[in-house]
C-alpha cells in the first residue's frame, strides 16, 4: 500500500474555527445570568448590559454554532496553502499535491493525512502551516479520522483498528450485553427447499415506534455506519436493511437493533489488515434477487487493491458496497447487471484517484458470479440480448466503459467471490467462518 521510501505523518490544527477572521462582525444578544460572575467582574458586564439584562456581543473571528465558520475556514486555508505551491485536486475533493515537491496529503476539515519521501518536503508543509495555525504532528501516522494505524514496515502490512469505539457505543445506548454470544448481526432467511419460484417478502402491518424510540433506532444506525464502513463491513448488510426502515420503524424494527447491539458487543475488536501491492483496483460484484422487502434486490462490491492478474490475489477492502438496489429488478441477471452498473460507478472516480497518487490503472478487473454466466455475457457482447428495454441503461453503460478500456469483467465461481457476503443474511456459521476471511483475527497480531 506505500512505496519503499514514502513515509506518513497525521497533522491536525487545533481550534481551526476560533482562528478564522469573518468578513463582517456578527452579533450575539446574551442574557447577563448565564455568565460566570468571573466574566462579569472581568469585563465588568454590569456596566455593559441593558436595561432588561441582555449583553451585546460583537463576534469578529469564527465560533462553534455559526454556520459559515466551516466553509470559511477552508477557503482561507486553502488560501494559505496555495500561496505555497500547493493545489487541491479538481477531480478528488480533499486531495493536495505539491507543484513540485514529492508530497501529498488528505485533508478532512483540519486533519491532514501526509505521504511524503524527504523529511524536508514534510518540513515544508508544517512551516507553512506554522505560520498561521497551532497544531500537532504525529510523524508516525498512528491515528487518523478516528481510525488508529500500525505500520508492519518488515512484513510490508498496516492494520486498521479503532480501540474503544464498540464498548464506547454500546455504554452509551445503554445496551446490555447478552450472556450468550450473537455471531448474527441480524436474523437470517432460511432456506425454502424445493421452491421453484422466489416470491418478494410480505409487508408489516405493524404500528409505527413513538418519537423517542425512532430517535434511538437513527442513532444507533448514524454511530456504528462510520464505523462498518471504515473497518468492520460485517455490519453493513444489517445497516442497510434496517436504514430502509427507519423513517418508519416498528416493533420488528427495533427487534432487529437489539440483535445487532447484540452482535457488537461479543465480537471481538475489528482489525482491517492490507498488504503492499501494485495498486492495482480490482472489484467483486454479485446481487441477490428479491432478497428485501417491497420485491427490491441487493449489490454487493468488494473494492481491494491487488496486482494486474487475470485473477486478482484479495486484500482488505478500501470499500464495499452492501446497498438496496432501489429499482425493481425483473431476473437475477438485471439484478447482477445492476450490481455491476453500481459498483462501476464507484470505480470511475476510484480509478481517477489512484492515477494522481501516480498509479496508473490498467482495465479495472470485475469479477462476476452469476450462475448461468449471463451478465458477463451480456455485458462483454458474448451474448445479444432481446427486450430488455428495463436494463438497457445499465448494460449499454457497462459496454461502454469495457469498450473505453476501463474495465475487464470475468466470471468465477461464487466461493471465491469476496462480494457474495454483502448481499444476503447468512445463518451464523456462515459469519463465524467469514469474519475471519474479512477481518484479522487479534490474536494473530497479538503472536506477532
Amino acid at each position: 500500500m506505500y512505496m519503499a521510501n514514502d513515509s506518513i505523518a497525521v497533522m491536525d490544527i487545533a481550534i481551526f474555527y476560533l482562528c478564522t477572521p469573518l468578513p463582517r462582525k456578527e452579533y450575539l444578544r446574551m442574557k447577563l445570568a448565564d455568565f460566570p460572575d468571573s466574566i462579569i467582574n472581568q469585563y465588568k458586564l454590569t456596566q455593559k448590559a441593558t436595561p432588561d439584562g441582555f449583553v451585546y456581543v460583537a463576534v469578529k473571528k469564527g465560533m462553534y454554532g455559526l454556520p459559515q465558520s466551516g466553509i470559511l475556514a477552508q477557503e482561507l486555508l486553502e488560501k494559505r496553502l496555495n500561496a505555497k505551491g500547493y493545489k487541491q485536486s479538481l477531480h478528488t475533493p480533499g486531495f493536495w499535491t505539491h507543484e513540485w515537491r514529492p508530497i501529498c496529503f488528505s485533508l478532512v476539515v483540519d486533519d491532514f493525512g501526509v505521504k511524503y519521501v524527504g523529511k524536508e518536503h514534510a518540513d515544508h508543509l508544517v512551516s507553512a502551516i506554522d505560520e498561521h495555525y497551532d497544531y500537532t504532528t504525529d510523524w508516525e501516522g498512528k491515528k487518523y479520522l478516528g481510525l488508529t494505524f500500525d505500520w508492519d514496515y518488515d512484513r510490508r502490512k498496516v492494520h486498521l483498528s479503532m480501540p474503544d469505539y464498540i464498548p464506547n457505543a454500546i455504554k452509551r445506548f445503554r445496551h446490555e450485553r447478552p450472556r450468550k454470544r450473537q455471531d448474527q448481526p441480524h436474523a437470517h432467511t432460511p432456506p425454502s427447499y424445493g421452491a421453484t419460484q422466489q416470491f418478494a417478502k410480505q409487508e408489516s402491518d405493524e404500528s409505527e415506534l413513538e418519537a423517542e424510540d425512532k430517535t434511538f433506532i437513527q442513532q444507533v444506525l448514524g454511530t456504528f455506519l462510520y464505523y462498518a464502513r471504515a473497518v468492520d463491513s460485517t455490519m453493513l448488510v444489517a445497516l442497510s436493511s434496517i436504514a430502509s426502515e427507519q423513517a418508519k420503524p416498528t416493533a420488528t424494527t427495533m427487534k432487529k437493533i437489539k440483535q445487532f447491539l447484540d452482535y457488537a458487543a461479543t465480537q471481538e475488536e475489528a482489525v482491517l489488515t492490507y498488504h503492499a501491492s501494485d495498486m492495482i483496483l480490482a472489484i467483486h460484484s454479485d446481487a441477490s434477487y428479491l432478497s428485501e422487502a417491497k420485491a427490491r434486490s441487493r449489490a454487493g462490491g468488494h473494492f481491494f487493491m491487488s496486482n494486474n492478474n487475470d485473477d486478482p490475489p484479495n486484500n482488505g477492502a478500501v470499500l464495499n458496497i452492501a446497498q438496496i438496489i432501489q429499482a425493481v429488478m425483473t431476473s437475477a441477471c438485471e439484478a447482477e447487471i445492476g450490481a455491476m452498473y453500481i459498483n462501476g460507478q464507484e470505480a470511475v472516480p476510484a480509478r481517477k484517484t489512484l492515477e494522481e497518487l501516480g498509479h496508473p490503472q490498467p482495465r479495472t478487473p470485475m469479477q462476476t458470479d452469476n450462475n448461468n454466466m449471463a451478465a458477463q455475457a451480456v455485458v462483454t457482447n458474448n451474448v445479444q440480448p432481446k427486450r430488455t428495454k428495463a436494463m438497457d441503461m445499465r448494460f449499454h453503460w457497462l459496454r461502454d466503459r469495457a469498450a473505453q478500456k476501463q474495465f475487464r469483467i470475468y466470471w468465477r465461481r461464487r466461493p471465491i467471490n469476496r462480494s457474495d457476503y454483502g448481499t444476503k443474511h447468512f445463518a451464523g456459521p456462515h459469519h463465524r467462518s467469514m469474519r475471519p476471511e474479512i477481518l484479522t483475527p487479534r490474536c494473530q497480531l497479538d503472536d506477532l
